[in-house]
């Protein structure tokens, strides 16, 4: 039953007061939420509000899903979340071994390593978590979130299955997705948005209205462009190549395995357990474009960079340009259309962050959308998504920043090494520990300051943060995402804690679980003493009660009858050490978390 206050659905629109593009009055088609870009944030958020029971078409420009690797790691927090959605297997099983999880660098890819780096989290188990991160590509990730929803146990046939579809969409109980589909214009007309759509295998326009958009469509956003958003931070930091080949590369890397080699001619990246390679570095002068990439010799270029004792020649599938991008947009919402991902933040892909970012963006925003949707929540809850996550955004372009300048600090020794001639040393020591790139702190440790979080004014968990970046006229260092964190160390820690804001710590519970697999689409209440606290009192608001062992009240910091509110994003919603401090308190707190006060 549809609890009250529910938005009735399907929705029946008022007469339109104004249209984008020539829009006629009535929308050919209407959903809850559009979600633009299908790429892995666009796919996760439909997997997500799926998840929710929340009806959602996903439009992406592109016929297909990427054939390109781009993306290499999935990191502890990513896969905790794909853990949440049944998907971590079905991921881990398409991804490399944990042996791979390592970063080598080289002075061409048939040399020595001259300097290795674990991925912590990736090639071994991490005793924070209970997920492990995986070495994979976003070619091998993406057809797995597309059959999410679609209940296929054969990702790959997801291609295959849109090219055939000459209406093309993926009908899917309640979550279709159209692919060769472009966002053309868009407006908020009342309490929804009116989209237009060209359909590029047919030509045809249709528009839709959507109570939300969400805009996941990449670091060039079309609905960003479109509500003229600004962004802060360096922009584009150069033209990058990626050049898909296949060579039998195994006499030099079968002993050696890693996720990433870098060298000094670009780097390589094995694709799939089975085989395949792809090369990036900078974009040759001149090769950018038709004319240029038909000029160029890429399979000598990466023959080159091999190494001149090599001897293999590659050949060349695909190649792809593109531009490297370091930037946070200026706002994170406007009105009813809502920002994440790459179209919300762009970060250089050093230390794997960037797509990682953006599924925790939507794993932040979907139940809130989910919640003031079905009625359970306020529309003042989506209030909460920018202060949360815009500070996140800042601090991981500031990392990722960080870790570019980490890595040609690398090079440069090394290039200096070079040049003292056979004095040089096999060595070059890295300027971080192991733990650093896992960037656990960063990863596992953020911390939100929203309304849709109880804290006491004395809690000394953690510091408030600004809820937004200052207009570009005032903007400062403090905000400026290229001014990279010092000392960086603060991204390497991570130390659980209950306070609320923060990500519930991981505990082993006694069926072979883990606390964080207790928490899904609903709010849960950890306590020792489920007698204690009112379960009737939560009105509309899905919640349920998850038994702690006495051992478990320790590291909680709870008493015997104290409980811990867990939302669920997974982050600690309030705190009470010593039972309820009065008989609504639960109630009171479910209601000021879902912005109903």
């Amino acid at each position: 039953m549809r609890s009250a206050g529910a938005e009735d659905w399907p929705y029946v629109p008022d007469p339109l007061r104004g249209t984008p593009g020539g829009m006629s009055v009535a929308a050919d088609t209407e959903t809850a939420v559009l979600i633009v870009g299908g790429g892995p944030v666009g796919l996760t958020a439909r997997a997500l509000l799926h998840q929710w029971g929340v009806r959602a078409l996903l439009v992406e420009k592109h016929r297909e899903l990427s054939p390109f690797p781009r993306s290499r790691l999935v990191n502890v927090r990513s896969m905790e979340i794909f853990r949440g959605l049944g998907l971590a297997d079905r991921i881990t099983a398409r991804a490399f071994a944990p042996r791979y999880g390592r970063v080598r660098f080289r002075d061409t890819l048939t040399g020595a390593d001259f300097a290795s780096a674990a991925m912590v989290g990736v090639n071994a188990p991490v005793p924070e978590s209970p997920a492990l991160g995986v070495v994979t590509s976003q070619d091998r990730l993406e057809p797995v979130l597309l059959d999410a929803v679609n209940g296929v146990n054969e990702a790959n046939e997801a291609n295959e299955a849109n090219a055939v579809n000459e209406a093309s969409a993926v009908n899917v109980s309640g979550a279709p997705t159209r692919f060769g589909v472009e966002l053309l214009d868009l407006a908020e007309e009342g309490d929804a948005v009116v989209a237009r759509l060209a359909d590029h295998r047919t030509g045809a326009e249709s528009r839709i209205r959507a109570r939300y958009v969400l805009a996941a469509d990449g670091a060039h956003s079309t609905v960003r462009r479109l509500l003229g958003i600004g962004t802060v931070g360096p922009g584009a930091l150069g033209a990058i190549t990626t050049v898909v080949f296949d060579a039998d590369l195994d006499r030099w890397c079968a002993r050696r395995p890693a996720g990433v080699y870098f060298t000094a001619h670009g780097s390589f990246m094995p694709l799939y357990p089975e085989g395949g390679w792809a090369w990036f570095g900078p974009t040759p002068e001149g090769a950018a474009g038709t004319e240029g990439t038909e000029a160029t010799d890429w399979g000598a270029l990466v023959a080159d960079a091999l190494g001149p004792d090599a001897g293999v020649r590659p050949e060349v599938l695909r190649v792809q340009h593109w531009v490297m991008e370091a930037f946070v947009a200026e706002r994170l919402r406007h009105g009813r259309i809502l920002l994440a991902g790459d179209a919300a933040h762009a970060v250089p892909i050093i230390g794997g962050l960037g797509m990682n970012a953006g599924v925790a963006d939507v794993h932040n925003l979907c139940w809130k959308l989910a919640g003031v949707l079905q009625g359970w929540a306020g529309p003042g809850l989506l209030d909460t998504y920018a202060p949360e996550r815009h500070p996140v955004a800042r601090e991981t372009l500031r990392q990722a920043v960080a870790n570019a300048q980490l890595l040609r600090g690398v090079q440069s020794r090394r290039r200096e090494q070079l040049r003292a001639g056979e004095a040089a040393p096999d060595r070059v020591e890295l300027p971080w520990t192991d733990r650093y790139f896992a960037q656990l702190g960063l990863v596992l440790g953020v911390t939100y300051r929203s309304a849709a979080v109880l804290t006491a004014d004395d809690d000394p968990s953690a510091p408030a943060e600004p809820s937004d970046c200052p207009s570009p006229s005032d903007a400062s260092d403090a905000c400026d995402p290229s001014v990279p964190p010092a000392p960086p160390a603060p991204g390497t820690d991570y130390v659980p804690t209950p306070a609320p804001g923060h990500r519930l710590p991981h505990l082993p519970l006694g069926d072979g679980r883990s606390t964080l697999d207790a928490v899904g689409p609903w709010f849960t209440l950890f306590t020792a003493d489920p007698g204690a606290w009112a379960q009737d009192t939560a009105g509309s608001v899905p919640l349920r009660v998850e038994p702690l062992a006495g051992a478990h009240t320790v590291p909680y910091r709870l008493g015997p009858h104290g409980a811990l509110l867990v939302r669920p994003d997974g982050h600690v919603a309030a705190h009470w050490p010593d039972g309820p401090p009065r008989a609504t308190a639960l109630p009171a707190a479910l209601h000021t978390i879902t912005g109903r006060r």
